[in-house]
């Protein structure tokens, strides 16, 4: 509780009163940060989900070889791609020193979602050695679920 608290005008962001805008505009630079934060968890969860689906020899073949596993890896860089480009128009919105509070959410609101989906499916093609304690997978699957939280 802070009660007859008195700061300096040398030491205030602004103008008095414009503090909720100031605010404001920082949770939209925040959005795009954890946009890209989402988006580098679920580029490495397809990553992993690409090196071990060539790696993994089911009766014969690859499992990349499967139809079923291809679609996840489509839909994981599909999802990553399109929520990339949100991600990059909302940058460069405030780059231009524009507010961009639509873009900013829905640049995150896109990104953590894919990412959410991509490492869900990095670890369905992974099976057990995804979900194991300790794999790069199951860290990332814990990790982007921040994303969405905050």
């Amino acid at each position: 509780v802070l009660d007859d608290v008195v700061v300096d005008s040398s030491h205030l962001l602004g103008q008095p009163g414009q503090g909720f805008g100031i605010a404001m505009e920082a949770l939209d630079g925040g959005r795009v940060a954890i946009a890209a934060q989402a988006l580098g968890v679920g580029e490495a969860a397809l990553q992993e989900a690409l090196t071990y689906a060539q790696r993994r020899i089911a009766f014969g073949q690859p499992i990349a070889q499967y139809q079923a596993i291809q679609f996840m890896l489509a839909d994981m860089a599909t999802g990553l791609e399109a929520a990339r480009m949100l991600t990059w128009k909302a940058a460069t919105t405030r780059l231009r020193g524009q507010r961009g509070t639509a873009d900013a959410s829905m640049a995150k609101l896109a990104a953590s979602e894919a990412a959410h989906a991509a490492a869900d499916r990095a670890m369905q093609i992974l099976a057990s050695e995804g979900y194991r304690r300790g794999s790069t997978v199951e860290r990332l699957f814990r990790d982007v679920r921040a994303t969405e939280i905050y």
